[in-house]
């Protein structure tokens, strides 16, 4: 059952009281520019949807949901990160990676924080079935190993298109080259990392991976809310609940809109693995189960509601300098010549994916953000894009062959793992003596 909206709003409340080193100074009784619950749908991130918008609207409960968690953070993972002060950042990260390979009672002082993060992570819910979400991954493990090191930077740069989402990143330095490809390769890590087996048992990568990155997230919480560059009455809190949900729920949604565009209203055994895997993923990464509908009708409604309580915004300074520094960044090593051309193939691809997938395929709408797509890109896209379709049938029609299914899948698994090495270490930290100053700017 969902959260009673009242018992979810004495828990937002209570954030102040439980955390008072990061939250001491919000006022949860603001109402942030950032949300809209007015009506305006044409100043909402839903505005290209008025129908969908339309419907969402009469559909209060859900809406009142969305904004709840626009003003909260990670109930366990951000009381541990507030222990900077007294363990330095170092300390804590090396803490949580001990608690993760060895439990949480093998570290030697813990302090009750972090205990309590752990345990969070370890009560899985009695709705996961791990069969289930083992096949996800499997199934999943077709196309990230041959799309995502095509498209990840396309779809980053997708995270940059509102100013009151974006803000945290630009606040972390991340309008750099370096920076931008550090965290591009980070996400890469996590998702890659957890459709390989096992990977999310409690002992995997995966689930080690889901603690970095929820550390991480909460570090960004206090470095931000406690260096005096983030306007509440503007924005909020910085990544709250809601602003997960696209990275982690982008397949859910995609998946989800086939359905519902051919008429079903069910998933397929296939498709409900990997919403399986989707939804057991995100409860690792904090997300609520309010947020983490079961039906496709559900999952898109609350993909759409969260968009639609988004004030549109894209600010230059911050999002153009986030999108900038994602297209800049060096992902690929380019000292071979076939680096140099895998490293322009890759661009292309990951522009026009881009434009495709987050511009209803506009080149016009790519170029409001930055993003300009040339004749070159779409030629070297196009033919990136038929070499995929060609590997994604040939896995397809392996995986349905008894003899060499296991063969299939252990490429699969090779290819990812090698992409995960060419990505390097993964640190899922920040540091706030690498934060650089930031203006928030109010709308106009």
């Amino acid at each position: 059952m969902p959260t009673p909206i009242a018992q979810l709003r004495q828990r937002i409340a209570a954030q102040r009281i439980d955390n008072p080193a990061m939250y001491g100074g919000v006022d949860f009784e603001i109402h942030p520019e950032r949300l809209l619950l007015d009506g305006d749908v044409a100043g909402s991130e839903l505005r290209s949807y008025p129908k969908a918008a339309a419907r969402l609207l009469e559909n209060t409960e859900l809406m009142e949901r969305i904004a709840a968690y626009t003003l909260m953070g990670d109930a366990v993972a951000d009381p541990y990160a507030a222990l900077m002060p007294e363990y330095g950042f170092r300390r804590l990260v090396d803490m949580l990676v001990e608690a993760c390979d060895k439990g949480a009672d093998k570290v030697e002082g813990a302090p009750a924080e972090l205990v309590t993060f752990i345990r969070s992570m370890e009560a899985t819910p009695a709705w996961v079935d791990m069969k289930m979400v083992e096949e996800g991954a499997r199934l999943h493990r077709v196309s990230f190993a041959n799309v995502a090191p095509w498209a990840i930077r396309g779809a980053f740069v997708a995270t940059f298109m509102n100013k009151y989402a974006a803000l945290p990143m630009a606040l972390t330095g991340t309008l750099s080259n370096k920076t931008a490809a550090r965290r591009i390769k980070e996400t890469a890590t996590f998702f890659g990392t957890s459709v390989l087996p096992g990977a999310l048992a409690r002992f995997g990568p995966g689930f080690k991976a889901a603690a970095m990155v929820r550390l991480m997230h909460s570090m960004v919480r206090f470095n931000v809310l406690s260096a005096d560059k983030w306007d509440q009455k503007i924005y909020g809190i910085p990544i709250p609940q809601v602003d997960q949900m696209p990275a982690g729920l982008i397949s859910d949604f995609l998946i989800s809109s086939k359905v519902l565009r051919e008429g079903r209203s069910d998933f397929t055994p296939e498709e409900r693995a990997q919403i399986e895997l989707s939804r057991y993923r995100c409860f690792l990464l904090g997300l609520p189960e309010d947020l983490l509908a079961e039906t496709p009708q559900g999952i898109v409604d609350a993909w759409n509601a969260r968009a639609l309580s988004l004030r549109a915004g894209f600010d230059e300074a911050t999002c153009g300098g986030l999108l900038r520094a994602t297209l800049e960044a060096d992902l690929i090593d380019t000292s071979t010549p076939q680096g140099q051309v895998r490293a322009r193939l890759e661009r292309s691809f990951a522009k026009v994916y881009f434009m495709q997938n987050f511009c209803n395929g506009s080149e016009k709408a790519a170029a409001r953000f930055g993003v300009q797509i040339r004749a070159i890109d779409k030629l070297r896209a196009t033919a990136v894009g038929v070499g995929l379709m060609g590997q994604m049938r040939l896995y397809g029609v392996a995986a349905k062959t008894p003899v060499v299914r296991h063969l299939a899948d252990q490429r699969l698994v090779g290819k990812v793992r090698g992409y995960l090495g060419s990505l390097g270490h993964a640190e899922f930290t920040t540091d706030a003596a690498k934060y650089k100053p930031a203006v928030a700017k109010p709308a106009a």
